[in-house]
């Protein structure tokens, strides 16, 4: 059951999940930066995070993130031990407005997720049209998560709650609409997708390891297809990081939104593959399969899906393009 809880009163017991994730800082604080060189090591322990927890990954790739925005505003870092998110979700019941007079912010942000854990949080605001984008301190800060409408069984250990801000103390970062218009928005959401690839192939593992599919039959055929669909996905990823590395003050919107989508429908495919090759058994016996299964058709609806296949196709007829090798 939902609760409201208010994160300036310090909780009686961590939860398992946010004392995991300030370990694993403890022990990688930093990733590799996109754009800096080594793109694909960053996707590669995002992918190791995904594949070894999603709620895990959704927590640390935020704040992987975040420290990545701050790089790239010419911000002050993140302070070692810090856990920091970023809340960039608008629409009607995102009322969160600046008060330049006390520097605090006020109001509702939705779709914030681990609010009730995190230290410091990026978050946008609209202003007269424009983006603007704060850095919150959270630790003295007074915060209410509301997370009884949070009902969700996959990604369940990780509510994303709307969060009531009472004059938490902020400072802007970069100019207004910075945060959008620099080529890391587009990088970093490369990496969402990095974090569905390695969840995919951990769901697909048991497949990949039961004897039914080194024989001929069903089994082989359905791994046959889940490999033929993780391998084009592996390589887009690949390619793409080897781009904004040679690139990165480009954006590469159009590479990112196809490998975002391609990973989206590889992760759908081997849902499906792995359940008609395995059954119901694993979804039911066993606890680590359930709950990846459960996470990943959920945090893959970050995905804008159908909005981007439109943009693409629409962005594939104006330019022209072919498909050539």
């Amino acid at each position: 059951m939902g609760t409201v809880s208010n994160i300036a009163t310090p909780r009686a017991e961590t939860p398992a999940l946010v004392r995991h994730a300030r370990d694993w800082l403890a022990r990688h604080p930093a990733l590799p930066l996109p754009g800096a060189g080594d793109t694909l090591g960053r996707w590669q322990l995002l992918a190791q995070i995904g594949a070894q927890d999603l709620c895990l990954a959704k927590l640390l790739e935020a704040h992987y993130d975040a420290a990545a925005i701050l790089h790239e505003l010419d911000a002050p870092p993140l302070a070692t031990g810090e856990l920091a998110a970023v809340w960039a979700a608008e629409g009607p019941a995102a009322t969160l407005a600046f008060d330049a007079g006390s520097s605090t912010l006020s109001g509702a942000k939705p779709w914030c997720s681990g609010a009730d854990w995190v230290d410091a949080a990026l978050v946008t605001v609209r202003v007269d049209g424009h983006c603007r984008l704060f850095r919150a301190d959270l630790q003295q800060a007074r915060l209410k998560c509301d997370t009884q409408a949070w009902q969700a069984t996959g990604m369940e250990r990780i509510p994303s709650a709307t969060a009531h801000f009472d004059r938490v103390p902020a400072v802007e970062i970069g100019v207004p609409d910075a945060y959008l218009q620099r080529p890391g928005f587009w990088h970093g959401g490369a990496g969402i997708a990095a974090c569905w690839f390695g969840a995919a192939t951990a769901l697909a593992a048991p497949l990949r390891c039961s004897a039914k599919a080194g024989e001929p039959g069903v089994a082989a055929g359905l791994l046959g297809q889940v490999d033929m669909t993780l391998s084009a996905c592996a390589a887009l990823l690949r390619e793409l990081a080897d781009l904004i590395d040679a690139a990165p003050t480009h954006a590469h919107m159009t590479e990112v939104v196809r490998v975002r989508s391609v990973v989206e429908r590889a992760c759908v495919q081997t849902l499906d593959l792995v359940a008609r090759a395995l059954g119901p058994g694993p979804m039911c016996i066993d606890p680590d399969h359930a709950r990846r299964w459960s996470d990943l058709t959920v945090f893959i609806r970050q995905s804008h899906a159908d909005r981007d296949w439109q943009q693409l196709g629409m962005d594939c007829q104006r330019e022209g393009r072919a498909w050539t090798l």
